[in-house]
């Protein structure tokens, strides 16, 4: 039988909770504090501890401690006021599992221990990870041997079983989905949906509802009620790309559901429980993004429990071998091709470009290349003609002139398109070397392709 050990001063809370917790087939103890838990744990040697974070002689924290050398197989839940959230994110960082405010939702309480008591398969299957990382140089679907990579994939394999909010910081390509991905399916919630949403490809004035869900009525074209994001996400992860293009009124609302665990529908009036872990990417520097006021400060250090940050490939180029390799045999899948590798000549060029587009640019060039290769190698003629110049060896340093006549409408098209190419389509370095957001670049460029 799954054993709970109950940690609260409060003799009525304690009591009740133990209570409840019985009368769904747990066994349970009880410890009125953090001291009288560690004893009651070492006797009892629960699966779960429910612990209270403010309590006289030993507090939550100070139990958490104690019990450190256990959290690989032993689920902490805090359970905390509302005006205490602040440091239930800090016990989240020490490697409490989740966190519950009081007075405790039932229904929310329920799914933490079912989810609490599946962490030990989650931890198997990082460990699984991590012996393939050892013997193949992949992690799941990440592929990546450097010293950087390696470092990532072993915080990966840390985080990915708790409830915790990740932030994943990175350029535009280096794969912050993929290492979203690989977080849910590192949890307990790997069995339940995985939604993603890029924030900065649909417009504010719809995000909100897309996120949210809304009522019949709530706007105009709001004919009838939508579930939104979270919903669509319940029990699962919910993966926020480029969140920093978020309006300010929408990370309010998001802030509230990280810490109320409801939300509700745009246009409506009923409070929505959720059972989400929200995930959240940014190819700014966050530091950068908070000084500007594109990022609330409070969601922030919300979503910032765990920073990810990572590597451009420019700064891992030790990786390509594999990336390639991983890159022939996906196409060769998808095409029907049997390219079987790289020759020398071909791989060093590789090795020489900067790869301003990172991973998205590299598995495209290798797509491409597999595709018009005449033998069963890709050789260096096989390559595009981008990643074979010499400029291509260095950041190119490109000026733009404009003859006289020249409109501004006709000039700022050339100079974006031309900004563009030099950074091989990368849109979020080309935005900030415009110094315009990357929601008004993509916004003019669809209008250039209306008007070709």
């Amino acid at each position: 039988m799954n054993r709970v050990l109950i940690v609260d001063d409060e003799a009525g809370s304690r009591q009740g909770l133990s209570e409840l917790v019985g009368s769904w087939g747990f066994s349970t103890d009880v410890a009125a504090d953090g001291a009288e838990g560690l004893s009651k744990a070492k006797e009892f040697r629960p699966h779960v501890v429910i612990a209270d974070l403010v309590m006289p002689r030993m507090d939550g924290l100070g139990l958490l401690s104690g019990l450190e050398q256990d959290l690989d197989h032993l689920a902490v839940v805090m359970l905390t006021a509302k005006g205490s959230i602040a440091i239930a994110v800090e016990a989240m960082k020490k490697g409490a599992f989740d966190f519950l405010t009081k007075p405790v939702d039932t229904d929310q309480l329920r799914q933490v221990l079912d989810r609490a008591l599946e962490r030990s398969s989650a931890f198997e299957r990082a460990e699984r990870y991590r012996k393939n990382l050892r013997e193949t140089g992949a992690f799941g679907r990440m592929v990546g041997s450097s010293p950087a990579m390696v470092k990532l994939h072993d915080l990966l394999a840390k985080i990915g079983p708790s409830s915790a909010s990740v932030l994943i910081v990175g350029e535009s390509g280096t794969g912050k989905e993929l290492v979203a991905r690989t977080l849910h399916e590192l949890s307990p919630r790997q069995k339940a949906r995985f939604v993603a949403v890029n924030c900065a490809a649909i417009p504010e004035t719809l995000l909100e509802s897309e996120i949210f869900g809304h009522e019949r009525g709530a706007f105009t074209g709001a004919e009838g009620r939508r579930q939104g994001l979270f919903e669509l996400a319940g029990g699962g992860t919910l993966f926020l790309d480029e969140v920093a293009e978020m309006a300010p009124a929408t990370q309010a609302k998001l802030l509230r559901v990280l810490e109320e665990r409801s939300f509700r529908r745009l246009g409506g009036s009923e409070e929505i429980q959720v059972d989400v872990r929200v995930l959240a990417a940014t190819n700014h520097d966050p530091v950068k993004a908070l000084e500007e006021g594109k990022l609330r400060e409070d969601l922030y250090y919300r979503l910032n429990v765990f920073t990810l940050e990572l590597p451009p490939l420019r700064e891992r180029k030790e990786d390509i071998s594999l990336l390639v390799a991983a890159f022939i045999r996906e196409v060769n899948e998808r095409n029907q091709r049997s390219v079987v590798g790289i020759e020398d000549d071909a791989r060093e060029a590789l090795r020489s470009y900067h790869w301003p587009g990172n991973l998205r640019e590299l598995r495209n060039v290798i797509e491409r290349s597999v595709i018009v290769a005449k033998g069963s190698r890709i050789r260096k003629e096989d390559l595009p003609p981008p990643v074979l110049s010499p400029q291509a060896r260095s950041k190119p340093e490109a000026g733009v002139e404009f003859p006289v006549g020249t409109t501004v409408d006709e000039a700022e098209r050339s100079l974006i398109l031309k900004t563009l190419d030099a950074t091989g389509q990368n849109k979020t370095k080309a935005a900030e070397i415009l110094g315009i957001s990357l929601k008004t670049l993509h916004n003019k460029l669809k209008k250039y392709r209306k008007t070709n």
